[in-house]
Protein backbone atom coordinates (compact mmCIF):
# COMPACT_ATOMS: atom_id res chain seq x y z
CA UNK A 1 0.00 0.00 0.00
CA UNK A 2 1.67 3.40 -0.84
CA UNK A 3 0.51 6.53 1.16
CA UNK A 4 0.74 9.93 -0.59
CA UNK A 5 0.08 13.79 0.76
CA UNK A 6 -3.76 14.68 0.65
CA UNK A 7 -4.05 17.79 -1.38
CA UNK A 8 -7.51 19.60 -0.32
CA UNK A 9 -8.75 20.99 -3.25
CA UNK A 10 -11.50 23.59 -1.13
CA UNK A 11 -12.82 26.10 -2.69
CA UNK A 12 -11.42 30.25 -2.82
CA UNK A 13 -13.96 32.06 -0.14
CA UNK A 14 -13.92 35.64 -0.02
CA UNK A 15 -10.76 36.16 -1.25
CA UNK A 16 -9.49 34.86 -4.50
CA UNK A 17 -5.76 33.68 -3.58
CA UNK A 18 -6.87 32.32 -0.17
CA UNK A 19 -9.22 28.68 0.54
CA UNK A 20 -11.47 28.75 3.47
CA UNK A 21 -9.37 27.98 6.31
CA UNK A 22 -6.98 31.21 5.77
CA UNK A 23 -10.15 33.30 5.98
CA UNK A 24 -11.52 31.66 8.93
CA UNK A 25 -7.66 31.97 10.31
CA UNK A 26 -7.70 36.10 9.05
CA UNK A 27 -11.22 36.32 10.94
CA UNK A 28 -10.53 34.42 13.55
CA UNK A 29 -10.23 37.21 16.12
CA UNK A 30 -12.60 39.38 14.92
CA UNK A 31 -15.74 37.48 17.38
CA UNK A 32 -13.47 38.05 20.33
CA UNK A 33 -12.72 41.90 19.66
CA UNK A 34 -15.94 42.98 18.97
CA UNK A 35 -17.09 40.97 21.95
CA UNK A 36 -14.52 42.97 24.40
CA UNK A 37 -15.10 46.38 22.60
CA UNK A 38 -19.52 46.26 23.07
CA UNK A 39 -18.29 44.84 26.32
CA UNK A 40 -15.90 47.58 27.56
CA UNK A 41 -17.99 50.59 25.91
CA UNK A 42 -20.99 49.14 27.81
CA UNK A 43 -18.92 49.24 30.97
CA UNK A 44 -17.72 52.67 30.64
CA UNK A 45 -20.89 53.97 30.03
CA UNK A 46 -22.50 52.17 32.16
CA UNK A 47 -20.24 53.96 35.20
CA UNK A 48 -20.63 57.60 33.65
CA UNK A 49 -24.33 57.46 33.50
CA UNK A 50 -24.56 55.98 36.86
CA UNK A 51 -24.50 59.42 39.75
CA UNK A 52 -23.86 56.74 42.79
CA UNK A 53 -21.11 55.20 41.24
CA UNK A 54 -18.69 58.13 41.35
CA UNK A 55 -19.77 58.90 45.04
CA UNK A 56 -17.43 58.60 47.65
CA UNK A 57 -19.73 56.54 50.18
CA UNK A 58 -22.94 55.19 49.63
CA UNK A 59 -24.83 52.37 47.55
CA UNK A 60 -23.41 51.67 44.34
CA UNK A 61 -20.40 54.09 44.82
CA UNK A 62 -16.99 53.15 43.88
CA UNK A 63 -15.85 54.51 47.27
CA UNK A 64 -17.52 51.58 49.26
CA UNK A 65 -16.75 49.29 45.94
CA UNK A 66 -13.23 50.10 46.86
CA UNK A 67 -13.04 50.10 51.02
CA UNK A 68 -15.07 46.43 50.74
CA UNK A 69 -12.23 44.91 48.72
CA UNK A 70 -9.18 46.39 50.80
CA UNK A 71 -8.45 43.71 53.35
CA UNK A 72 -9.08 40.92 50.64
CA UNK A 73 -7.14 42.38 47.78
CA UNK A 74 -3.55 41.34 46.14
CA UNK A 75 -2.27 44.61 46.44
CA UNK A 76 -4.07 46.76 49.26
CA UNK A 77 -1.74 49.63 48.32
CA UNK A 78 -3.53 50.31 45.07
CA UNK A 79 -6.91 50.06 47.16
CA UNK A 80 -5.66 52.70 49.33
CA UNK A 81 -4.55 54.88 46.08
CA UNK A 82 -7.95 54.75 44.95
CA UNK A 83 -9.89 55.85 48.04
CA UNK A 84 -7.67 58.92 48.00
CA UNK A 85 -9.95 60.37 45.18
CA UNK A 86 -12.90 57.56 44.48
CA UNK A 87 -14.57 59.49 42.03
CA UNK A 88 -11.49 60.50 40.37
CA UNK A 89 -10.61 57.09 39.87
CA UNK A 90 -13.76 55.97 38.88
CA UNK A 91 -13.72 58.57 36.20
CA UNK A 92 -10.29 57.31 35.09
CA UNK A 93 -11.89 53.42 35.26
CA UNK A 94 -14.51 54.68 33.05
CA UNK A 95 -12.97 56.79 30.49
CA UNK A 96 -10.41 54.13 29.95
CA UNK A 97 -12.84 51.36 29.88
CA UNK A 98 -14.65 53.64 27.13
CA UNK A 99 -11.44 54.48 25.53
CA UNK A 100 -10.20 50.71 25.47
CA UNK A 101 -13.75 49.90 23.72
CA UNK A 102 -13.58 52.05 21.19
CA UNK A 103 -10.10 51.47 20.11
CA UNK A 104 -10.95 47.66 20.12
CA UNK A 105 -13.73 47.69 18.46
CA UNK A 106 -12.71 50.27 15.20
CA UNK A 107 -9.11 48.69 15.46
CA UNK A 108 -7.62 51.57 16.55
CA UNK A 109 -4.38 51.01 17.73
CA UNK A 110 -6.00 47.58 18.39
CA UNK A 111 -2.24 46.59 20.22
CA UNK A 112 -2.19 49.41 22.38
CA UNK A 113 -5.89 48.93 23.59
CA UNK A 114 -5.27 45.48 24.10
CA UNK A 115 -2.92 46.65 26.77
CA UNK A 116 -4.99 49.20 27.97
CA UNK A 117 -7.80 46.62 28.43
CA UNK A 118 -5.36 43.63 29.87
CA UNK A 119 -4.05 46.53 32.53
CA UNK A 120 -7.67 47.45 33.87
CA UNK A 121 -8.46 43.86 33.61
CA UNK A 122 -5.33 42.61 35.93
CA UNK A 123 -6.11 45.65 38.27
CA UNK A 124 -9.64 44.94 38.42
CA UNK A 125 -8.84 40.67 39.43
CA UNK A 126 -5.82 42.26 42.07
CA UNK A 127 -8.36 44.06 44.23
CA UNK A 128 -11.78 43.69 43.43
CA UNK A 129 -12.12 40.03 41.88
CA UNK A 130 -9.00 38.52 43.85
CA UNK A 131 -10.78 37.31 46.77
CA UNK A 132 -13.28 34.74 44.95
CA UNK A 133 -13.26 31.60 45.65
CA UNK A 134 -13.06 29.57 43.68
CA UNK A 135 -10.54 31.77 41.65
CA UNK A 136 -12.46 30.86 38.38
CA UNK A 137 -15.71 32.43 39.89
CA UNK A 138 -14.14 36.22 39.51
CA UNK A 139 -14.77 37.26 35.74
CA UNK A 140 -11.49 39.86 35.32
CA UNK A 141 -9.27 36.80 34.89
CA UNK A 142 -11.00 35.58 31.70
CA UNK A 143 -11.07 39.49 30.53
CA UNK A 144 -7.03 39.54 31.00
CA UNK A 145 -6.63 36.32 29.10
CA UNK A 146 -9.22 37.31 26.61
CA UNK A 147 -6.74 40.24 25.77
CA UNK A 148 -3.71 38.50 25.53
CA UNK A 149 -4.70 37.59 21.72
CA UNK A 150 -5.33 40.96 20.49
CA UNK A 151 -2.38 42.32 22.26
CA UNK A 152 -0.02 39.80 19.72
CA UNK A 153 -2.10 40.10 16.60
CA UNK A 154 -3.67 42.98 16.96
CA UNK A 155 -6.37 43.60 14.43
CA UNK A 156 -5.96 42.57 11.13
CA UNK A 157 -8.84 42.95 9.66
CA UNK A 158 -12.10 45.43 9.78
CA UNK A 159 -9.84 47.79 11.41
CA UNK A 160 -8.18 51.45 11.01
CA UNK A 161 -4.77 49.88 11.72
CA UNK A 162 -5.76 47.16 8.61
CA UNK A 163 -7.04 50.34 6.69
CA UNK A 164 -3.43 52.64 7.52
CA UNK A 165 -1.56 49.55 6.78
CA UNK A 166 -3.50 49.51 3.52
CA UNK A 167 -2.90 52.89 2.84
CA UNK A 168 1.22 52.55 3.24
CA UNK A 169 1.40 49.93 0.91
CA UNK A 170 -0.57 52.11 -1.35
CA UNK A 171 -3.34 49.53 -1.93
CA UNK A 172 -6.87 50.83 -2.70
CA UNK A 173 -9.59 51.54 0.25
CA UNK A 174 -11.74 48.91 -0.61
CA UNK A 175 -9.23 46.01 -0.08
CA UNK A 176 -7.20 47.28 3.17
CA UNK A 177 -10.32 46.35 5.38
CA UNK A 178 -10.09 42.92 4.66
Amino acid sequence: MTHSTRKDTHSPYLDGDRDWRDTATRYALLPLRVFLGVTFIYAGLDKLTDSSFFADSGSGSVGDLMRAVRDSSAIPALVDLALKNPAGFGYALAFGELAVGIGTLLGLLARLAAVGGALISLSLWLTVSWASDPYYYGNDLPYLFCWVPLMLAGASVWSVDAWIRGRRRGRGQARAWR
